[in-house]
C-alpha cells in the first residue's frame, strides 16, 4: 500500500488552481443555491454549495481525486490506505475505483452502517477496528 504522510502546508492560489485543473472533468461542478429564509434572517444574500451532489456525496471527493490521481504508476499498483468513518472513506474508495487503484479503508467498528456500505459499494476493502482498544495504524499496515 502507498504510504503518504500528511504534511501541513500553507495553501496558495497557484496550488488551488493546480488542484482545480487536476479534478476538472472528474469532480461535479456543484451548484450554488440561494436560500431566501437565510437571506431574510441575515439581511444578506446566502448561497449554499450543494456538495451532497458531488461524487461520493461530499466535497471530500475533490481531495481524494486530487491526491490519488497524482500517484505514480508504481504507487497506484501498491494501492492506498485511508482512515475514516465517513465521507472521506467513501471519497477515497470512489476515486480509487475510478482510477483502478486498490483501496483499503480502516474504519472504527462503530462507523455508521450506511458509510461502511458506501465504501464497499465503491469497491473499497473495509477493515474494522475498535477505536478504544486497537491502533488504526496497525490495522492499516
Amino acid at each position: 500500500m502507498t504510504r503518504y504522510e500528511s504534511r501541513m502546508h500553507t495553501a496558495s492560489f497557484a496550488g488551488v488552481r493546480d488542484a482545480a485543473r487536476q479534478i476538472a472533468g472528474q469532480a461535479v461542478r456543484t451548484p450554488l443555491i440561494e436560500n431566501p429564509a437565510l437571506n431574510a434572517l441575515t439581511g444578506g444574500r446566502v448561497l449554499l454549495k450543494a456538495e451532497n451532489l458531488q461524487r461520493a456525496g461530499a466535497f471530500k471527493f475533490r481531495g481524494a481525486w486530487n491526491r490519488i490521481s497524482r500517484l505514480t504508476d508504481e504507487e497506484k499498483a501498491r494501492g492506498v490506505v485511508a482512515y475514516s468513518s465517513g465521507n472521506h472513506a467513501q471519497a477515497v474508495a470512489c476515486a480509487a475505483k475510478i482510477l483502478g487503484v486498490e483501496a483499503i479503508i480502516v474504519m472504527p467498528a462503530d462507523s455508521p452502517k450506511v458509510k461502511v456500505e458506501g465504501v464497499i459499494g465503491f469497491g473499497g476493502e473495509v477493515r474494522m477496528y475498535d477505536r478504544y482498544t486497537e491502533s488504526r495504524e496497525a490495522i492499516g499496515e
